[in-house]
């Protein structure tokens, strides 16, 4: 794993070693930025700064859970680009379309990293076999974070052999796969009928309660994909969408 980041450092700098110490408006005051709350058109969250100073402006149209990753986001601008013009749209916020160097994932890492920083979490998924939604928003519900920014933190530890794949009625939007998981696994643009999501955004059914096991074929096209099972979990999300979390077999990672 990678080392300390710049937002651990912050946190660690202020003696933080529980979730529920991570403030983020006094975190802000710290390093000169004043944080407002106040319905945004077009936006969830917006900055205005010189060097020293910056004032903060978040969304109350949006979920907690949202507007604390958009504040966090926003103090990663403050970090990685003062001095810079930037809007952040409510399609920036959190949008893994974009590249490393995209200026709006570079502040989503800052965000990620500072209200799940990795010293805090690792002891919660370390003792963990098996990965589960359930799990996965006890941990959320620790860290006033949503499910899905608590999923890519806890894939972003490789821990767990784990895909994160996100499809909307038409397409897949946007994967995330664990850096032990190799690179054929790549899931299918479409959504196979044959896959738990395709019920869950085209017929209404429920999320998976568990982790379920389905064919590899269902998600993935590689030479002897048949071969393969896959644990699939998947929920809906806003806007017609639905992210799954797929496990891939022990025997797939060679």
């Amino acid at each position: 794993m990678s080392g300390v980041t710049a937002a651990e450092r912050l946190l660690m700098s202020l003696g933080i070693s529980q979730p529920n110490e991570i403030d983020l408006d006094a975190i802000a005051w710290h390093v000169g930025a004043l944080v407002k709350y106040r319905h945004i058109d077009n936006a969830d969250a917006t900055i205005i700064g010189s060097l020293t100073h910056a004032v903060i402006a978040v969304n109350t149209s949006t979920s907690p859970a949202r507007r604390r990753f958009s504040l966090a986001h926003e103090l990663g601008h403050w970090h990685h680009h003062r001095g810079q013009i930037l809007f952040c749209g409510a399609s920036d916020i959190g949008n893994l379309a974009g590249g490393p160097l995209d200026p709006e994932r570079q502040a989503d890492a800052f965000a990620s990293d500072l209200i799940l920083p990795s010293y805090l979490i690792r002891p919660y998924i370390n003792k963990l076999k098996k990965l589960t939604l359930a799990f996965v928003r006890d941990v959320a519900n620790e860290f006033n974070t949503s499910t899905t920014a608590t999923l890519i933190k806890i894939l972003n530890e490789d821990r767990f052999p784990i895909l994160l794949v996100c499809h909307g009625k038409n397409k897949r939007r946007w994967f995330r796969r664990a850096q032990m998981v190799p690179d054929w696994w790549f899931p299918r643009e479409d959504l196979d009928a044959d896959s738990f999501a395709f019920g869950i955004l085209h017929a209404g059914n429920g999320e998976d309660t568990f982790p379920r096991k389905n064919g590899a074929g269902a998600w993935f096209e590689f030479r002897n994909v048949d071969r393969y099972e896959v644990l699939e979990q998947s929920f809906p999300l806003p806007n017609d969408e639905v992210l799954t979390v797929l496990t891939v077999p022990e025997e797939g990672l060679g």
